[in-house]
Order: C-alpha cells, then structure tokens, then sequence
C-alpha cells in the first residue's frame, strides 16, 4: 500500500484530506515568542496577527519525530511512502526529511520546486499512479514537475522580501519603481516572472499566459490570501469556455500567506 505524506505548504485543509488521501506535515508558524502549528491557527488570528497586531510571521521545519516513528512502522509493515515537500530552494523541509529517511529503501522524498497548488497537482498524479512501483511513480511526478506554474501578483512584495523569498533586487522593482511584477517559480526559486503597470494589466497579462499555454485537463487552480475579491475578477477575465476549467479557490495556508502576505492572487497550473 502507498502512504502519501505532504509538507503544509501544500495548501490543503482538513476538510480535503479525504479527497486528496494524503497526511500533512505541518509547519511551524512563530508570531513574536508564539509558536503555532500550521494546521492549528485559525485564519482569523493569523490576519489579526499580520494586519491589526502588525506582527511579521516566521516560518521553520516541522517537528519530524512522530512522523519518523510513523513513517518507520508503516514501511516495517511493507507499505511504500511518497512525501512531497515545499520547494527545497526556499526551505530546508526537503533536506531534513530527505536526509531523516536516506536509508530506508521504501520511502521517496519529492522536491515540488514549487508550493502550494503546485504540490497538489503533484499528489493528485501520485494519486493516479498509486498502484505502480515507487520509482516509476516518482520518474512519472519528475515529468510534470517542470510545467507546474505560478503567476501570482502580491498586493506587496515586504513580505516575500523580508522573508528572504525575494531578492532585494527585485523587491525594489515594485516597491520603488511602482511596476506590478507578476511572481512565480523559476527553477524552485521565487522570481519575477512578468511586470507591468497596474494591477488590470498584470490581471490580463496572466489571463492572456493561461489562455495560450495551460494544459486545461488539469484544470486551473485560483489561488489568493485573505480577500478573493481580486481573485474572482481575474476569473471573469477568462474566455468563456476557459472559466470552466478553474476547479478549486485556494485561500493559501498560513505558512505561505507569510511570505505572500494579505491581498495576493493569481492561477497555479500545468503547462503545455
């Protein structure tokens, strides 16, 4: 049997734990001396925390003891474990768990390079291929790995660039030159993928991408933290017959919401 494990990066919430058959590992989230698991702070007291306190949020590893004792019985029991991890660029949750079951043949650690809806397209298709060997899996998940996609425009870029997701370099292009940048993943790293002038315009440079380049048989996740105001008019920017590809609103977890900050959006999805 194959145990699927994911790091809370992923984004996804209690209630969807069944659909998507997987555990989650949370990470930890520190306001001030506070220490909350991912899983266990409310959405109302992380932003009454980020906005009203004005308290700025750290994010570390997880506590990887019990899932180690756990991860060890279930392969001592023959079952297979396949644990994806928030991009191992921007944290070290890849290198810890990796390196916590290098000797145990029945585990694989998965390096989304990504976070978020970009790891739930990874379990998803983990999910489609559960009943192959660990390896086939594995070399099927490092296909579609490289197509995953964000592009997400932050209300602010302090967050990413306090955080040390965002260079300063690139911090100053919209905090001082006042151009919108359009964020995503490149090669595992936060990156400015497109910039423009004004949030409408950074909205149809994204819906125009997305039109021409997503594969629409994974669908088109929304993605957005705290307010989906934004989030809902990007939507109504797509063709007609593109809307329908959008298949889940994603609130994005507070231990990525640290780093985006209040008032982020845009789409994650597959590639061409």
């Amino acid at each position: 049997m194959l145990r699927l494990y994911a790091d809370s990066a992923c984004s996804i919430k209690p209630e969807e734990l069944e659909n998507y058959d997987v555990k989650i590992i949370p990470l930890k989230i520190l306001f001030g001396e506070k220490e909350y698991l991912d899983n266990e702070i409310s959405f109302q007291d992380f932003y009454d925390n980020l906005t009203n306190k004005k308290i700025f949020p750290k994010t570390s590893l997880p506590a990887l003891a019990e899932f180690e004792r756990e991860i060890n019985d279930y392969t001592k029991a023959g079952d297979d474990v396949i644990i994806v991890t928030l991009s191992s660029k921007i944290s070290g949750t890849y290198n810890a768990i990796r390196l916590t079951f290098e000797d145990n043949n029945k585990v694989r650690v998965i390096d989304s390079l990504g976070a978020v809806g970009m790891m739930r397209f990874i379990i998803e298709k983990i999910n489609e291929l559960k009943d192959n060997d660990l390896d086939f899996i594995v070399n099927e998940v490092n296909k579609i790995i490289p197509k995953l996609r964000t592009m997400a425009v932050p209300d602010t870029l302090t967050y990413l660039q306090r955080g040390g997701r965002l260079s300063k370099a690139e911090w100053l292009i919209g905090s001082i030159l006042q151009i919108k940048p359009i964020i995503g993943f490149v090669d595992g790293k936060v990156k400015v993928v497109g910039k423009t002038r004004g949030t409408k315009k950074a909205m149809r440079m994204i819906v125009d991408y997305v039109s021409e380049k997503a594969d629409l048989s994974y669908g088109i996740i929304a993605a957005y933290t705290h307010n989906k105001e934004n989030v809902d008019e990007l939507i109504s920017m797509l063709p007609d017959d593109i809307k329908s590809s959008v298949k889940l609103y994603d609130n994005l977890a507070p231990s990525i919401a640290a780093h985006w900050g209040p008032g982020a959006f845009g789409f994650i999805f597959v590639e061409k």
